[in-house]
């Protein structure tokens, strides 16, 4: 389906300073090795001394902390009553397999990737980035899969072709750990900056990967959370410069359940913008971004229809078979600007069903 002008338009803008962007720590890395006059006095082999204690810290996070701290977290939103009894039926069953699935199926994929495929398509080229410092390392992973990750999220809500690989995502009437992982199968198995990120370990950069992924994973964890934990930053004034830079730098419980909300129009909701994961930064630099500092009442999409598990983890394999379901036989989306003979279904995208 066509774009509207407008939308190509501002795509092509934002791509070009994006370009722009991921050019900025390939320089900042430049710089530095022209400043030394080509002698490279450090690498990313060897952690700044104020960060050598944390990497064991960050070697545990990853392998099992995560999965341990959402387990805590997801014990405490239940034992809050967060979810208002809404985590029944289908909801359950498809929260549950989006989060096991990934676990099961990625790692043989990943381990293909980077050991039997990337040795084939850059045979000389493993381990060439070991030089750089790590901050460059870190600069440079931070941005190129942050940045990649905002556009894979933003193109899924614009392009009305992409917007159902990503909608069993919204789907969830509730924020929280237990929908955390909670996507089709296809938008997880294509998720663009693991790859990017996998490729830059294999080039060398293994040890800032660890540390991005861990603070990333942190912060999105924080920000998918029915615990709002910005709160505080909000109520009391001497935080509040505190807050105008973590609201505007990462992902906030204020901005990323803005983007789950299920309307707009309450002047919160805001799942036309709001792309950031870990850094919100992106949003303020492409005018996406809203920041209310309030939470919207109501998650999820206004048109759903409490789809089978299988429909939403594994669409467009299996469909639906509830009536009037986007993800049913038949259906397809169109752009939001032909609105003629269309019926609004969708909170975030306009669908027609094809008689």
């Amino acid at each position: 389906m066509a774009l509207s002008s407008k939308t190509q338009k501002t795509l092509k803008r934002d791509l070009s300073i994006s370009l722009l962007i991921y050019t900025l720590p390939v320089l900042a890395i430049y710089l530095y090795f022209k400043l030394n006059n080509g002698i490279v006095s450090e690498s990313h082999l060897t952690l700044p001394s104020f960060l050598e204690f944390a990497k064991p810290v960050f070697a545990n996070l990853q392998t099992w902390g995560l999965p341990v701290f959402m387990i805590v977290i997801g014990i405490i939103e239940f034992a809050a009553g967060l979810y208002d009894d809404e985590w029944t039926g289908e909801e359950r069953k498809i929260d549950i397999v989006s989060f096991l699935a990934p676990k099961l199926i990625f790692p043989p994929v990943i381990a293909f990737f980077s050991l039997t495929l990337l040795p084939v398509l850059f045979p000389n080229f493993a381990n060439t980035l070991s030089w750089v410092p790590f901050w460059g390392g870190f600069f440079l992973i931070a941005v190129a899969d942050d940045l990649t990750q905002y556009w894979y999220h933003r193109l899924h809500h614009q392009v009305p072709f992409l917007w159902r690989f990503h909608r069993t995502h919204h789907s969830a009437p509730y924020m929280g750990i237990a929908m955390l992982n909670r996507q089709n199968f296809i938008y997880t198995v294509f998720f663009s900056q693991i790859y990017l990120t996998a490729t830059l370990v294999y080039l060398g950069l293994g040890l800032p990967a660890l540390f991005v992924g861990v603070l990333k994973s942190i912060i999105i964890i924080g920000a998918h959370s029915s615990i709002a934990w910005d709160k505080p930053f909000y109520k009391y004034k001497v935080l509040h410069p505190i807050a105008w830079v973590l609201e505007r730098l990462i992902s906030t419980p204020a901005t990323h359940h803005a983007h789950h909300a299920d309307t707009s129009g309450d002047g919160i909701g805001n799942f036309k913008g709001n792309f950031g994961n870990m850094f919100f930064i992106w949003d303020i630099i492409f005018g996406t971004g809203l920041i209310t500092r309030k939470f919207p009442k109501s998650y999820g999409i206004r048109s759903y229809k409490q789809e089978e598990w299988y429909a939403q983890f594994l669409w467009p394999i299996f469909k639906s078979k509830k009536e009037g379901s986007a993800l049913a036989e038949g259906v397809l989306s169109i752009p939001v600007s032909q609105k003629k003979e269309t019926v609004l279904v969708d909170s975030n995208v306009y669908e027609q069903v094809q008689s």
